[in-house]
């Protein structure tokens, strides 16, 4: 079987160090290959220290030759970037990609593409659907943080995905490209399906199985997990910010409306609504430069304009003024009144669409 120099799949695997592991996956990849009759290149992304492109060359240069495998040596750190580099030279109109640690079982490629070729845009393997060998998982991992982490997306972004933080998957070139991926760590996981569910995409998960992997982990738990958490509530403002800044809103409201003279009022009401500001700018940033969709916010910006913010925030801060003999009161109608007025501008230059 000759390689095919217009191959229609792509098979990047990110490598650091991979030395124990990266000679056992290029041939599993390779047999895959060879059984299935793919049309198919193996691009090896690397940034090690080790042995690992010189395993990557001999396997490039053996016989008989039945797929190309490219190395691209970039040093850079980071598990995005190891992808993003290699997205630069995939030919395939089918990309797959997994970990080179020998965790995912690559007999499954075809599997992907045919579900590709099927309609879906990504397919993504779930681990906890199929067999997870033991000791192939931290007991912390497999039972709190994947699950949490999976079940913060869920709810974040209203989707049925089971195991957000598989590293097996697969999607059109096409798809690649209207996702306009830019993170260069971890959460480039996350960033890919948040990006996907924002463009309507459709995704398939289907069951992996997923086996000890050679060589140590250079996972790091605790960052890896804040880095994926803190992403999902950048792109969730309404969790980020409306949802708190709402509770604080109307808890400054209630111990005002009880007439409490404590500087706790002022400051949750205060906190509150400049939490609701930063939830619309967050979202009108979404909308104007990552091209999402807000039916919702679309409709308030024909009837909320500058002029009218404007209006509003002169009326409530000369309101103030009626409760002299309230500072709490005047204290807060005239920090709204400010807030609004300026974060009109604020709001008016983050609407300014890119072209």
């Amino acid at each position: 079987m000759k390689p095919n120099i217009n191959p229609k799949i792509s098979i990047i695997l990110p490598c650091q160090n991979e030395e124990q592991a990266l000679d056992f996956c290029l041939n599993e990849i390779k047999q895959t290959i060879k059984k299935n009759r793919l049309s198919a290149e193996i691009i090896v992304s690397d940034s090690s220290t080790d042995n690992s492109p010189k395993i990557a060359l001999r396997h490039a240069q053996g016989k008989p030759k039945i797929t190309e495998i490219i190395l691209i040596k970039h040093d850079k750190d980071g598990y995005g970037s190891a992808y993003l580099e290699a997205f630069k030279k995939a030919k395939g109109k089918y990309i797959f990609m997994a970990d080179a640690d020998a965790t995912y079982e690559f007999n499954q490629i075809p599997v992907f593409i045919s579900h590709l070729e099927n309609g879906y845009d990504i397919v993504i393997g779930n681990r906890f659907g199929g067999k997870i060998e033991k000791n192939a998982m931290p007991l912390l991992n497999r039972y709190i943080g994947n699950p949490f982490l999976s079940f913060v997306f869920r709810v974040l972004f209203n989707a049925k995905i089971k195991d957000t933080q598989s590293g097996m998957r697969a999607f059109g070139k096409q798809t690649f490209e209207k996702l306009r991926l830019k993170t260069t760590g971890m959460e480039f996981a996350s960033e890919m399906l948040i990006k996907a569910i924002k463009n309507n995409l459709k995704i398939k998960e289907i069951p992996v199985n997923y086996r000890k992997r050679k060589g140590v982990s250079k996972l790091k738990p605790y960052s890896d997990a804040w880095k994926h958490l803190r992403f999902m509530l950048l792109y969730s403002p309404l969790f980020l910010f409306f949802l708190p800044g709402l509770l604080l809103f109307l808890a400054g409201i209630f111990f005002i409306a009880l007439g409490s003279n404590s500087l706790l009022s002022p400051f949750l009401f205060i906190s509150g609504y400049q939490l609701i500001i930063f939830s619309i700018f967050a979202k009108t940033y979404s909308i104007t430069h990552l091209k999402e969709r807000s039916y919702l916010m679309e409709k308030l910006y024909k009837y909320i304009t500058i002029e009218k913010a404007i209006l509003a925030g002169s009326v409530v801060f000369l309101a103030g003024f009626l409760f002299t003999k309230n500072p709490i009161i005047m204290f807060s109608l005239m920090t709204m009144g400010v807030q609004t007025v300026f974060s009109s501008f604020m709001l008016s230059i983050l609407g300014i669409k890119e072209k």
